[in-house]
């Protein structure tokens, strides 16, 4: 088995490697092959019982036999124009149907198949249900040939994002989290943040924001950097509570710093079509007022508890931060090299940055060599990345099956006017039931699929009323990511909670205070565009950052802060005029 996991992954990574430079792959051939190479970690490579073995032999060969087929026969499908033609084509779009659904349900469960589901039977049966949000009917040849052999459902643009984006930054953090990059994080957080009051938790923040702008996932974040800071928290005398919460809400911040965003960068370059290197301009100001936010929340509990910082002993030496910086250093410096200066594409930077990883896997901080150790790092790099990008396909894929449907039947249109006359085509009100409807789905499905459902349905509405496409997408993107801290289902709590063994609602409520800047800072970018703005107007947006930060800083100390009542509803007063009150005024 193990061999066999090994020549599947070192297939995946070459296969998605090997993309940037044949020159143009067609679509349908490269997408279905994609999942073809995403189906053995989903049915073959997990846990299981008997059942679960023997039916995923079942649907990954019968998965893997439709991709190929999809693939061989591109060139006459694209032809078809999307209309199936025989029981034989009926047959294997149904069977590429059920295989996805049931992958993502393997993968993250059941809700977002459900969703897919549910918007499947809408588009089969949806022409009889009475008034405006029935539709007129598609023929069944139709729709299941756009869903499934042209690029209008499971093979369109989102696949696209999966196939040549994600993959490749995916396998970049792979490689990078096989070699020392990660204790590299850890001793650049540790020098810069330890000696400070609340030194254990700072450590957490700065760790955590530079694991996650590699690792993109809330929840890997947590388990990785939190084997570390928490038990350092617990040993300092920081309240249970308090240490999980910090992890919790430093680990979900990775979701929304750039580079990766937890592949949410990617999938906005193709919604929107505005180039990734404005994405990450406009999306590293609010992150870093995120951080901001939980940093001055440490301020006020560390005040309270009287909490130091680590012991000069725990703190690494000024040679092994500078030794094992360079393990992330040097390939994020060709990485940022390849996009900002030599003009290349951000996956052909990638591949750059991700050569630059795997000859740096050979060398180890102290200085020894051990082929074994390096072998053992390769392995784990394309393990990590076969596991990772197999994920994010189910996912993706899955939700392209929703997108497709919209597409077809028109409910988003639908469901943006229902938004409109809700909220009286005011766009605050429109603002808010976006809100609402990111925190539930959320609840359900990862970030970024919460995020594309979302978006498709309300961001038209939010635009409709004034918002630019990047401001309304960025708005959806970062209340996509309330669930992670936010009850009653918050993933990156439960997973802190468990590790330090704390009652989870408690951990809840702390993370909430600490990272109040989820709640407010894509409000501030409604109510102050300028802090979206780093590349167009570089001096506004500074000036808002400053503004916000600000506002932020009060309502901060207003929640956590040692301070009479009084004062601190005046604090959370004083911070919400400063956010908001130019649009009151307005």
């Amino acid at each position: 088995m193990r061999m066999a996991m090994i020549a599947s992954a070192a297939c995946l990574v070459a296969f998605h490697l090997g993309l940037i430079f044949w020159g143009l792959v067609p679509n349908l051939v490269s997408r279905p092959l994609h999942l073809a190479l995403a189906l053995p970690w989903i049915f073959l490579f997990a846990d299981g019982g008997r059942f679960a073995r023997l039916s995923g032999i079942a649907f990954c060969a019968l998965g893997i036999a439709a991709s190929a087929w999809i693939a061989w026969n591109q060139s006459a499908l694209g032809d078809q124009y999307g209309f199936l033609e025989g029981n034989l084509q009926i047959g294997v779009a149904v069977v590429l149907l059920v295989v996805v659904l049931e992958a993502a349900r393997r993968a993250i469960s059941w809700p977002l198949p459900l969703v897919a589901l549910l918007a499947l039977l809408y588009g089969l049966f949806g022409q009889y249900i009475p008034g405006e949000f029935g539709h007129s009917g598609t023929p069944l040849a139709s729709f299941l040939g756009t869903l499934t052999i042209a690029e209008g459902g499971i093979w369109g643009s989102l696949a696209g994002v999966s196939v040549s984006v994600v993959a490749i930054f995916v396998i970049f953090g792979a490689v990078l989290n096989a070699g020392e990059a990660g204790q590299g994080f850890m001793n650049i957080a540790s020098a810069a943040a330890g000696r400070l009051k609340g030194g254990a938790a700072k450590v957490s923040v700065i760790s955590s924001a530079l694991f996650g702008s590699i690792s993109g996932s809330a929840s890997a974040n947590v388990a990785s950097t939190g084997a570390i800071t928490l038990p350092a928290m617990t040993k300092l005398g920081y309240p249970k509570r308090l240490a999980a919460a910090v992890e919790a809400v430093a680990s979900s911040g990775g979701q929304i710093m750039p580079p990766l965003m937890g592949a949410g960068a990617f999938v906005m370059v193709e919604l929107t079509g505005v180039p990734y290197t404005a994405i990450m301009a406009a999306a590293v100001l609010p992150a870093l007022l995120y951080f901001f936010a939980v940093w001055v929340g440490i301020n006020a509990y560390a005040g309270r508890h009287e909490l130091g910082g680590l012991a000069e002993e725990d703190r690494p030496g000024l040679r092994a931060v500078i030794i094992t910086s360079a393990f992330f250093a040097v390939p994020f410096a060709v990485l940022m090299w390849g996009m900002f200066g030599a003009g290349y594409t951000p996956q052909y930077a990638a591949c750059m940055a991700i050569l630059v990883g795997f000859v740096m896997l050979f060398f180890h901080a102290d200085g020894t060599f051990d082929f074994g150790r390096t072998l053992g790092r390769l392995e784990n790099a394309i393990l990590n990345a076969a596991r990772q990008v197999s994920m994010i396909a189910a996912i993706i894929l899955c939700a392209s099956i929703i997108i497709g449907v919209l597409s077809i039947t028109g409910l988003g249109v639908k469901i943006t006017s229902l938004i409109l006359s809700a909220s009286g085509g005011l766009l605050w009100p429109s603002l808010l039931l976006t809100a609402l409807a990111c925190l539930v789905l959320g609840m359900e499905v990862p970030t970024t699929a919460a995020y594309v459902i979302c978006v498709s349905v309300a961001g038209p509405a939010l635009i409709q009323l004034g918002l630019e496409p990047l401001q309304a997408h960025l708005f959806v993107f970062w209340f996509a990511l309330l669930s992670t801290i936010t009850p009653p289902v918050c993933g990156a709590v439960f997973i802190a909670a468990g590790m330090i063994g704390e009652n989870w609602l408690k951990v809840a409520l702390t993370a909430m205070s600490l990272g109040v800047g989820l709640y407010f800072i894509p409000l501030t970018m409604v109510a102050n565009p300028s802090i979206i703005a780093l590349a167009t107007d570089p001096m506004a947006a500074v000036i808002a950052l400053v503004q916000i930060g600000f506002g932020l800083g009060l309502i901060s100390y207003a929640l956590i802060g040692a301070f009479a009542p009084m004062l601190r509803v005046g604090f959370a007063v004083a911070g919400i005029l400063v956010l908001f009150g130019p649009v009151m005024i307005g």
